[in-house]
């Protein structure tokens, strides 16, 4: 048994503290609240009314910083996305 361990009986050692704290972080990243699972759910029809400059749809990544640029600005999302150069589909 090392010295450390003699001193200190309930020394941490690395295996311990991973044991510890993977689970812990598991169970932590499983947390996810319904008002998140609410909005992913109703991207992809907002995301696909609208359309980018060059008429592609903007991907999932893209919608959601137009959507987090224009909540920031505090304005409505439809009269922000048009500044922001994106058409609604026909």
């Amino acid at each position: 048994m090392p010295a450390a361990c003699r001193h200190y009986p309930l020394a941490m050692t690395g295996r311990t503290l991973f044991l510890l704290a993977f689970p812990a972080l598991l169970a932590l990243a499983a947390c996810q609240s319904p008002e998140t699972a609410s909005s992913a759910a109703a991207a992809p029809a907002d995301l696909a009314a609208w359309r980018l400059a060059s008429g592609k749809m903007p991907t999932q990544a893209e919608y959601a910083a137009l959507t987090a640029t224009c909540e920031a600005k505090g304005g409505m999302t439809d009269a922000c996305f048009a500044e922001l150069g994106l058409k609604k589909a026909q």
